[in-house]
């Protein structure tokens, strides 16, 4: 089995007028699983954190250079590399930020891709078919390169793998309409070649994808008529010179006219392939899906439709899908598990539901709803409300019809038994999505019934997500029920920059006195401080005190602070009350995209700006302090939200809050502790070289409990 969940976007794409250009190069892994290193078709490389959608560092080239393969990550030495006009190695590091004074070496060809390895020197693939280790080339950039291919010869594709600690690569090739394959082994220097059978009829291979198992790299091919086929290559041939690498069909996609010519192939786990830009049945047209398919039963798992159109391009890393469509390039989390022939078998018999979206979900929704499947209990089910047996649990059809006419005191009673079923069974996944939409509807329809304590119990087991229940969020604003709000932004990962400024705007909005009867989670907020506890001699290692403006050097001390005059006010007090600062925690911790959630902002009036900013003043005080190194609870935001959400508001606001007479003195405040901090970080600058060096000194023996050591700094 296979599902696709929920998608967002991660970046827009600057793509050309033509379908054939989506303005992206590639995609390859960064630092972490949830870091990537983007590459546009053009200039630009960018390292995004995919769980927050924003970039964290991007590059450029200059006005009419290229980079022109995708950038790689250095394993060994955390350095990145790319191709600049094809000849041109550039090499640097997150800190450096002028991508024309980093490091460079003009080769003596032309370089077709770049490929990293977890542990070793990448690789360099050269367009005329050799291959070097960076660090050989970086010894000797203008050495020869040898031809590996013959004339008009031309690299379609290449992968390198890790077997045994050393590495491989392979690459095929295309001449005259001919395909071939190249194994090459760099220790010992060994190439081998193959040739590949054409399909006939015109039909020619588009995309390629590659594993190694058991000493055996499957080779899986897509073809322009929609056959995906498998190659075996042996890492050991036992026949030297070029063989004929025969291949076997694997999956016959249902390509009702035409050919395929913007379509992508990545082998998944268990089993499992994606494909982007072909249809999945022969009644889909035009429309382009993403499909997962179990290739051991050549059954449909997962498909999603991309809107605007697949431009032919995808990528898998750490269990995410990304694919370019439209104007966007979209992630789309997957999970894949070991297939058993009754579960194909079943999912053949889902003819009427296409597509498999990512609610937190995996089964069809018929499957559940049409099927008399049973929900398992929890324990043995004494006591247990059952239907037509002692032993069985109710079905969804059958709690969905028990719920009609309820009252709200009443849905309780009627879910427990359901609820008491085991939340990781995937039919209680998706039956509590469906019931929790069915209640929702029903309350939208019947301002009377507002069942507030089932649908806390339904948002608090963590199955549910926004796009499950769209309504769920904006109901609770609806109701001004502010634990069940906070309860869903704490639990939905997937909640709409609309809908997180839509939050946000009416937490701001609501009076403290109206949240005394509220039951708000404070998991996130200190009870010790608050109005009229300040916060003054706390400090953390620094002095709030400002830099002169015309000095060079810090101030450690001063025997007097006008705490008036800067943004780290010890004496502050917290603006808001305590049940609203753990509401407004909520959206510091919330993920968002900038360039989405801009727009929103701006509904937010001046009034609401100053009370947030001043809150987000207070909170990044609390988290200057000695004491207050990180701000107390599980949930409490930390200092990157707290100044991002400010940056945030001053890009929104920022014409608004000058025209503001009640925001000059905040502004003020923030200019000044921004100049004080670029100065601060300007002296450390003129120190970071004396500290590399210290860095770099060896103790030749050990130091007893005290010792003096004179180091000469040259």
């Amino acid at each position: 089995m296979a599902a696709l969940y929920e998608g967002f976007t991660l970046c827009g794409l600057a793509a050309g007028k033509s379908r054939e250009n989506s303005g992206l190069l590639g995609i390859e892994p960064g630092r972490d699983p949830d870091h990537v290193i983007v590459t546009g078709a053009g200039r630009t490389v960018t390292v995004y954190k995919v769980s927050d959608q924003k970039p964290l560092g991007s590059w450029a080239a200059k006005q009419g250079q290229a980079v022109t393969c995708p950038a790689v990550l250095h394993g060994q030495t955390g350095e990145y590399v790319a191709v600049q006009d094809s000849k041109v190695l550039r090499i640097w590091r997150d800190e450096d930020i002028n991508f024309e004074k980093v490091f460079k070496a003009t080769l003596s060809a032309a370089v077709s891709r770049i490929h990293a390895l977890p542990s070793l020197e990448p690789l360099v693939l050269f367009q005329r078919g050799a291959v070097r280790q960076l660090d050989a080339l970086l010894a000797a950039p203008q050495q020869a390169v040898e031809e590996v291919l013959s004339e008009d010869e031309v690299i379609r594709w290449s992968s390198c793998f890790l077997e045994a600690e050393q590495p491989l690569l392979l690459f095929s090739t295309e001449k005259s309409g001919e395909c071939f394959l190249y194994l090459q082994k760099l220790k010992p220097n060994v190439l081998h070649k193959y040739s590949i059978d054409s399909e006939g009829k015109g039909a020619c291979p588009i995309s390629f994808t590659a594993t190694l198992e058991n000493k055996c790299i499957t080779l899986m091919c897509l073809y322009s008529s929609g056959c995906v086929y498998k190659l075996l290559v042996s890492l050991h041939p036992s026949v030297e010179g070029e063989q004929h690498l025969p291949k076997s069909l694997l999956l016959k996609l249902p390509v009702s006219e035409g050919v395929l010519s913007r379509a992508a192939i990545t082998s998944l786990e268990e089993g499992h392939i994606a494909i982007v830009g072909s249809p999945h049945s022969a009644s889909t047209g035009d429309r382009d899906f993403l499909c997962i398919w179990n290739t051991n039963f050549q059954t449909l798992q997962a498909s999603k439709e991309l809107a605007g159109g697949a431009y032919g391009q995808l990528w898998c890393n750490a269990g995410k899908l990304y694919v370019t469509h439209g104007k966007v390039l979209t992630v789309l989390p997957y999970r894949c598990e070991m297939s058993s022939l009754a579960a194909a078998l079943g999912k053949l018999k889902q003819t009427s539901t296409q597509e498999v979206t990512l609610s937190p979900s995996e089964l069809n929704w018929n499957s559940l709803l049409h099927e008399e499947t049973a929900l398992q209990p929890r324990t043995g089910g004494a006591g247990m409300r059952t239907r037509n047996s002692a032993t069985l649990s109710p079905t969804i059809n059958q709690v969905l019809e028990d719920l009609k006419g309820v009252s709200s005191e009443e849905v309780e009673e009627v879910l427990e038994p359901f609820l008491s079923c085991s939340p990781v069974s995937p039919q209680f996944q998706l039956g509590l999505s469906h019931i929790t939409v069915e209640l929702l509807k029903r309350c939208q329809a019947d301002p009377g019934f507002y069942p507030q304590t089932v649908l806390a119990r339904l948002a608090q087991t963590g199955r549910l997500s926004h796009s499950s229940c769209p309504g769920f969020l904006m109901l609770a604003l609806e109701k001004r029920d502010y634990f069940l709000a906070q309860l869903c932004l704490q639990q939905f990962p997937d909640v709409p920059e609309a809908v997180t400024c839509a939050c946000l705007k009416a937490f701001l909005s609501v009076a403290d006195a109206d949240l005394v009867p509220v039951n708000v989670d404070l998991e996130g907020v200190s009870l010790v401080d608050g109005p009229g506890h300040s916060l003054e001699g706390v400090q953390n290692g620094f002095s709030p005190v400002l830099l002169e403006e015309d000095g060079c050097d810090v101030q450690l001390t001063a025997p007097k602070l006008d705490q008036s005059s800067s943004w780290i006010d010890m004496s502050l007090t917290r603006p808001v009350g305590l049940k609203k600062s753990a509401l407004l925690n909520e959206i510091l911790r919330s993920s968002y995209s900038e360039s989405f959630l801009l727009p929103h902002l701006k509904d937010l009036s001046s009034r609401q700006v100053i009370l947030f900013l001043r809150y987000l003043q207070y909170l990044y005080v609390r988290s200057s302090g000695d004491v207050y190194t990180q701000l107390p609870g599980l949930r409490a935001p930390t200092v990157t939200q707290i100044m991002d959400w400010v940056s945030l508001l001053l890009d929104a606001h920022f014409t608004v809050l000058i025209m503001a007479p009640e925001a000059k003195g905040l502004l003020t405040q923030l200019h000044r502790f921004v100049r004080s901090q670029v100065r601060l970080y300007s002296e450390l600058g003129k120190i970071q070289g004396t500290l590399q060096e210290l860095g770099k000194i060896n103790k030749e023996q050990e130091i007893g409990l005290y010792s003096i050591e004179v180091i000469e700094l040259f």
